[in-house]
């Protein structure tokens, strides 16, 4: 009896680690962009609230460390859904598949502009991509070669701009709006630089540009303080606090809605979401989420999210990208040519 009683208890102990991490959860874990957060936060609140699933977990981890959690693979202990400020990169791409996380869906659910923004006690500021561009750039153009920045404040770089010190607090590598402000900011500027002989996006480490983590109201209350500090972070940041902190004009024009989604502000980008296929029907709660977020009552024209800072897609546009989801329409490695 004794020797059966222990075959029992061994095996109970074998299936109870058999479902260790691989077991269903019941909530929904979310990780990626600090900037897609404040929206992927809301509708998680909206789900708990309003249905009988509990609120999912969402984390700020960056574009970048979401992916690299996302991709880890199909298991359970992974989350089931990558934000991202930027779209996903082949590299990330591959890793999934290598990894197992065969099946992934692509969703675009509206347009952000980057801001450079500063004290609103302080006068209009007005900046090009080139003037941004020689404060932060690791080397800048001096008698046709590159050297050490040596640029401390702004009237160096260009004597129109007041003789005020260069100090940005910005996003870090592990964060997608490091990578749109890269690309939109530093290599449209450095293509247009002979010097640079090509796009060039290294940033300087000697203190005047700050990676400062993936909480953006952090850079919020460091501009409260510093009139001569200027953050950049995503455009809702900038709305929810216009009380407190302004824009920067960049070429001539400020982030508003209309100019954002008309490409007029010259450093808008495209947010994302991705859904790990394999989790869609294990996860209680799961589906729903995905189909909560891009329903009209939160991406539309007139939705729950656009109040807090999101600049939504044309009408036809959301229809295709619900339909894509309902469709489990896959991305394939030739989507991010």
């Amino acid at each position: 009896m004794k020797t059966m009683l222990r075959i029992i208890l061994g095996a109970l102990v074998v299936f109870c680690l058999g479902m260790g991490p691989a077991q269903a959860r019941e909530q929904v874990k979310i990780v990626g962009s600090s900037t897609v957060y404040p929206f992927s936060a809301y509708v998680a609140e909206e789900l708990g609230a309003t249905t009988r699933y509990p609120t999912p977990v969402v984390e700020a981890t960056g574009s970048g460390g979401g992916m690299k959690l996302f991709s880890e693979g199909p298991g359970m202990d992974t989350p089931d859904i990558s934000n991202a400020s930027r779209r996903m990169k082949k590299s990330e791409y591959e890793r999934c598949q290598k990894n197992g996380v065969e099946e992934v869906i692509e969703v675009m659910f509206g347009y952000d502009g980057i801001a450079l923004a500063q004290n609103v006690e302080n006068p209009p500021l007005h900046l090009s991509l080139k003037d941004i561009t020689l404060a932060v750039a690791r080397e800048v153009p001096q008698g046709g070669e590159l050297v050490e920045n040596p640029y401390k404040y702004w009237d160096e770089i260009n004597p129109d701009l007041a003789h005020r010190e260069i100090l940005i607090y910005g996003p870090p590598t592990t964060s997608g709006t490091r990578d749109a402000f890269e690309e939109l900011v530093m290599e449209a500027a450095t293509e247009e630089i002979e010097a640079y002989n090509g796009e060039y996006t290294q940033i300087r480490s000697d203190g005047v540009y700050v990676p400062s983590g993936e909480n953006d109201n952090l850079i919020v209350q460091r501009l409260t303080k510093d009139q001569d500090a200027l953050g950049i972070f995503g455009y809702s940041y900038l709305d929810e606090n216009r009380d407190r902190i302004q824009a920067a004009f960049i070429q001539g024009v400020q982030p508003e809605p209309e100019t954002i989604t008309s490409g007029e502000y010259p450093v808008s980008r495209s947010l994302y979401f991705y859904v790990k296929v394999a989790h869609l029907d294990k996860v209680p709660g799961m589906q729903e989420y995905v189909d909560l977020f891009i329903s009209e009552k939160m991406i539309g024209e007139f939705g729950y999210l656009k109040g807090i800072g999101l600049i939504a897609l044309p009408k036809e546009k959301r229809d295709e990208i619900r339909e894509k989801v309902e469709q489990r329409d896959l991305l394939a490695l030739e989507d991010l040519s």
